[in-house]
């Protein structure tokens, strides 16, 4: 008995016990994982054919590792302009080993590897577990309580005007990372900051104090609100 199987854009014929390479599932070895979209299930001389799916086939599997694909060069040369680009690229990818073909609705017995728990989402190609608290991504909290303009980050200097690349990399460097740093500044601090980062007086011509006290008051940027009154004609 095989099923033809959709994930990750691509189609897999699979039976119990064969190991597939696919796109990259959330999960660790040992975690269960369901497939869903079964196109087609053959069993001996009889064939099912899904429209496009199979409601109660499932294909269970275990991860048996996360890995990465070989490096696929993509390199560019333009004639004449003496201007070259190389990338390098991986694909994430997992390995599953097939462990059962469930027909009759029939749904796997959900068990857990060496990370946190997992279950099975009805109709989804994969089980979700609990992001583990090393790989979660975590802001400065400090950063995050003083931040109350919506969406907005407050570690995020390149939303004070005046702050590009370059100088946001000098300012971090120094240990400024936050708009708090700068609303915190004295005019003493901005004359020392601007000696020793080169500013060129920039902090004080693009008003950087009194904007990183504006985002922190849950204003806009000013390269936002000087477009949102041009377009309206109104002074903010």
């Amino acid at each position: 008995m095989f099923a033809v199987i959709k994930t990750g854009g691509k189609q897999f014929r699979v039976a119990a016990n064969d190991r597939i390479t696919i796109a990259k599932l959330e999960g660790n070895p040992g975690d269960t994982v369901a497939f869903g979209s079964v196109l087609m299930l053959t069993d001996g001389e009889k064939s099912t054919i899904g429209a496009p799916f199979l409601g109660d086939i499932t294909v269970a599997g275990e991860i048996v590792e996360q890995t990465r694909g070989e490096k696929v060069i993509a390199f560019k040369k333009r004639r004449r302009q003496n201007s070259k680009r190389k990338r390098g690229f991986r694909a994430e990818l997992t390995v599953v080993r097939i462990t059962d073909i469930l027909t009759g609705g029939k749904k796997p017995e959900m068990k857990k590897g060496e990370a946190a728990p997992v279950a099975l989402k009805a109709g989804s190609e994969t089980v979700k577990g609990k992001a583990s608290a090393k790989t979660a991504a975590a802001k400065p909290a400090k950063a995050k309580a003083e931040a109350k303009a919506e969406g907005l980050d407050a570690s995020n200097l390149s939303l004070i005007s005046g702050v590009g690349p370059t100088i946001e990399k000098k300012l971090r460097a120094a240990g400024i990372t936050s708009w708090n740093d700068i609303a915190a500044w004295s005019e003493a601090d901005v004359a020392k900051w601007d000696e020793e980062l080169k500013l060129r007086g920039r902090a004080t011509r693009e008003e950087w104090v009194e904007q990183a006290k504006e985002l922190l008051a849950g204003k806009p940027p000013r390269a936002k609100a000087d477009q949102a009154e041009l377009a309206s004609g109104e002074d903010y």
